[in-house]
């Protein structure tokens, strides 16, 4: 029976390789929601504390390109979150998936720690860097564990409603960053970053089995890694859609990297930025709900696609309003937060749509699909930021001009034809 037309009730297997049992849904949902979140948390817990953060160790605001450094604590995570996951990939094809895991909860750990440490601007983002290392195996990891057990629409059900759990992070982090600094320096919030990727670790070590069987692992060695890799660039539709994500959450990232310079700049929201931020995160959560409850009847393209085009739309109005009307709160939060909700319909979308072909080699299709996702997203997305000048203006037209580029690498991947019922 095909992937996609196994039951949706029920994983593909029921117990890990070694016979222990692999957690029910409900659990497997939030922890593999935890291990992502790993990610969104060392990024948004310190959106708030980006600017002091960057003053205590030497940047000033006045400093001509020191204002826009501060992203840098941002994006030197996610450039370190990027590329490793090319090793992770086969590491874990090789090792299986728990003992990659508990080497990237550890290293995850330590960089936290080191962060605390540091009084160096320069010190503190190679640490964010490492950090960024480590988080990416946490990742690959969780993705590869869901492809062990789903394929097809019902990865993609099961990744939305990872995504509908993983989001509650992006809503408080900022939040809890914010206390944060009422009561401690800003040192305290990679403490806290320590503290849950503990938690994980014992949690994991505890609770989840090996996914993947002795009979089912792939060499190690460069050879095997270059062909596994190779599949993945063959793949028409794995390759598609792995360029189509990196390009679209370039505009992602250009806005969690700006987000805090545009609500205290703009609209002069700099004690209620976390509320704000957290509006526009549950729209996004909001979305990924929906699509985890009508995805295995509509399909993934078509929820896709539709999202694509949506996102266009709304981020190309949003600029013709700016440029008519000026800048102001009132429309574009309720706007910006429709257009951010799209990333909830495309990303579990995309990601089960490039993995399918490839669930032989799960940990290496969703190695190169991560890099895909954040090095070049990052990279993008620090090349709009770096153009933020006190507008939304830059932003947006950023959203426009890789929606567009998205939309033209889905086309090509589908040979013109969107919203398909496959």
């Amino acid at each position: 029976m095909p992937d996609s037309e196994m039951p949706s009730s029920q994983p593909r297997i029921v117990t890990g390789a070694h016979g222990r049992s692999v957690p029910g849904r409900t659990e497997m949902v939030i922890m593999v929601a935890a291990l992502m979140a790993l990610n969104a948390l060392a990024i948004d817990i310190m959106l708030p504390a980006l600017g002091e953060i960057a003053a205590s160790l030497g940047l000033s605001d006045s400093a001509p390109g020191d204002a826009n450094r501060q992203q840098m604590i941002v994006f030197a995570y996610i450039l370190g979150f990027g590329a490793p996951q090319l090793f992770w990939g086969p590491v874990s094809d090789r090792f299986g998936r728990r003992l990659p895991l508990f080497i990237s909860l550890s290293g995850y750990i330590l960089t936290a720690l080191l962060c605390v440490l540091m009084k160096d601007f320069t010190a503190l983002l190679v640490a964010r860097f490492l950090q960024g290392v480590f988080a990416s195996g946490a990742r690959l990891v969780a993705v590869s564990v869901v492809r062990d057990l789903y394929a097809g629409r019902q990865m993609a059900g099961f990744m939305s409603l990872v995504m509908t759990i993983f989001m509650i992070v992006p809503m408080i982090a900022p939040a809890i960053g914010q206390v944060i600094l009422f009561v401690a320096p800003w040192q305290w919030i990679f403490g806290v970053l320590a503290l849950f990727g503990g938690a994980l670790l014992v949690w994991t070590w505890m609770r989840l089995p090996e996914t993947l069987g002795e009979d089912s692992r792939t060499p190690l060695n460069l050879g095997s890694a270059f062909r596994s890799y190779l599949a993945v660039g063959r793949s028409r539709v794995t390759f598609g859609y792995m360029c189509a994500s990196g390009i679209i959450f370039g505009a992602l990232f250009s806005f969690i990297g700006s987000s805090e310079q545009v609500f205290r700049d703009v609209f002069g929201q700099e004690e209620s930025f976390a509320f704000w931020f957290a509006g526009i995160a549950a729209a996004l959560a909001a979305a990924n709900f929906l699509n985890s409850r009508v995805v295995e009847r509509i399909g993934m393209r078509r929820m896709s696609h539709g999202a694509m085009v949506f996102f266009l739309i709304m981020s190309s109005a949003l600029v013709v309003i700016t440029l008519l009307f000026g800048e102001s709160l009132y429309w574009f939060f309720p706007m910006f937060a429709l257009t951010f909700a799209c990333f909830g319909l495309m990303g579990a979308n995309f990601s089960a749509l490039a993995m399918e072909p490839l669930g032989k080699i799960a940990g290496t299709a969703s190695a190169a699909y991560g890099f895909a996702t954040t090095t070049v997203s990052s990279l993008l997305g620090m090349a709009i930021g770096s153009f933020y000048n006190g507008s939304t203006l830059p932003l947006m037209i950023g959203f426009v001009c890789l929606g567009l580029g998205s939309l033209m690498v889905v086309l090509l991947t589908e040979k013109g034809q969107l919203f398909s019922s496959r």
